[in-house]
C-alpha cells in the first residue's frame, strides 16, 4: 500500500516538473524570441550532463539519509588530476582518462564514508570539512590552470553536437546512459532496494540482517566516482580547467535538482527520472536568466529559495502521511 502510494505520489511529482518545464520555457520564449530555437535547446542540454551525473551520485546518497557537500570538490580534483596528465601526455587515451578520473573520484568518496560509518559524525559535517581539504589539496600541489591548448581536441568535441553522429552531443549521451543505468540500479538489483530500504528505516533495515554501513560506504564511493566522471565532462564543456572555480556551488545545484525532481531530503524515496527532470529544469533556468540579462546573483536566489521551499513541502508531505497511518492504525 504505502509503496503504491509513494510511486504514485512520485509520478505526480515528476508530471508537476515536467509541467513547470513547460510553463517557465514557453514563458520566457513569450518574453525573448531568441529563446525558441534549437541553438538554445542544445545549450540547455550542455549544461544538464555534468550536473546530471553529479546530481545522480547525490540522490543516491540521499535516498540512503545522507547529505554530501564535498561533490564539487572530488569534481574539481579528479578533473584537476587527469588535466595534469594531459599537460604531460595530450595523446592519453580518453578511456583510461574517465577510468583515471572515476577510481581519484571513488577513492576520495570513500574516504568520506569511512568517516562517517567509523565515527557516526553526521555526513554534511564530515563533507563540509572533506569539501575544504579536497580543494585545498589541488592548490597545494600546483593548482595552475590548465589552458585549452592543452587538452586534447577530442576531449572538447565531446560537447559539439556536430562531433556526434547523432546530431547530440555525446556528453549528453553518456549522461543519458548513467541515468537509465542507475535507474535499473536502484529498482531492479538487491542492492539498490536496500538503498531504499536503509533510507526509509535504518532500524527496521538492520533487523533485516542489511548492513547500513557497508551501504553507507557504497552509496559515497558510488558518488565520488560519478563526480569524477563528471569533472571529465565538466573540462570537455568549458574547454579549460580552473581548479578554484571548477565545481565550486554544484553539490549545491546537485541537491536542488535532487529535491526538485522528488527526492526526499527524509531519505527513502527518489528517482533517476524525477533528478533529470529536476537537472533540465535547472538548465531551463539558467540559460532564461543568460538570454533575458538577469544578474547572475538571481540564479543563487532561485535555487537556494528551491531547496526551502522543496525541503518544507517534502515535511508537510510526511507529517500528512505520518497522520494518515495513525488514523488507519487507530
Amino acid at each position: 500500500m504505502d509503496v503504491k502510494r509513494h510511486k504514485g505520489k512520485g509520478i505526480m511529482r515528476e508530471m508537476g516538473v515536467l509541467l513547470m518545464i513547460a510553463v517557465v520555457y514557453f514563458s520566457v520564449c513569450l518574453a525573448e524570441p531568441r529563446f525558441f530555437s534549437f541553438e538554445s535547446v542544445i545549450n540547455i542540454l550542455l549544461f544538464v550532463p555534468f550536473l546530471l551525473i553529479v546530481a545522480l551520485g547525490e540522490m543516491v546518497e540521499i535516498i540512503s539519509r545522507n547529505v554530501d557537500i564535498s561533490l564539487g570538490s572530488i569534481l574539481a580534483a579528479s578533473s584537476y588530476a587527469v588535466g595534469m596528465i594531459f599537460v604531460h601526455n595530450k595523446e592519453f587515451p580518453l578511456l583510461f582518462a574517465f577510468l583515471i578520473a572515476m577510481a581519484i573520484g571513488a577513492v576520495l568518496g570513500a574516504i568520506n564514508g569511512l568517516i562517517v560509518t567509523k565515527y557516526a559524525i553526521p555526513s554534511v559535517i564530515v563533507t563540509l570539512g572533506t569539501m575544504n581539504i579536497y580543494r585545498g589539496v589541488i592548490f597545494i600541489l600546483g593548482g595552475k590552470q590548465i589552458d585549452n591548448s592543452l587538452l586534447p581536441k577530442s576531449l572538447v568535441k565531446m560537447s559539439q553536437s556536430g562531433a556526434s553522429v547523432v546530431g547530440i552531443p555525446y556528453t549528453v549521451i553518456i549522461a543519458v546512459v548513467l541515468a537509465v543505468l542507475v535507474a535499473v540500479f536502484l529498482r531492479r538489483f538487491r542492492l539498490g532496494r536496500e538503498i531504499y530500504a536503509v533510507g526509509a528505516n535504518p532500524m527496521a533495515a538492520k533487523l533485516k540482517g542489511i548492513s547500513t554501513q557497508n551501504i553507507t560506504l557504497f552509496v559515497f564511493t558510488l558518488a565520488g566516482a560519478l563526480a569524477g566522471l563528471a569533472g571529465i565532462v565538466y573540462m570537455s564543456r568549458i574547454g579549460y580547467l580552473d581548479p578554484g572555480a571548477a565545481g565550486k556551488g554544484s553539490e549545491f545545484t546537485a541537491i536542488a535538482a535532487v529535491v526538485i525532481g522528488g527526492t526526499s531530503m527524509n531519505g527513502g524515496i527518489g528517482t533517476a527520472l524525477g533528478t533529470v527532470l529536476g537537472c533540465i529544469l535547472l538548465g531551463v533556468i539558467n540559460n532564461a536568466i543568460t538570454i533575458l540579462g538577469i544578474s547572475g546573483y538571481w540564479q543563487e536566489a532561485i535555487y537556494g529559495t528551491i531547496i526551502v521551499v522543496s525541503v518544507i513541502m517534502d515535511g508537510m508531505i510526511k507529517k500528512r502521511m505520518n497522520k494518515r497511518i495513525v488514523a488507519q492504525e487507530a
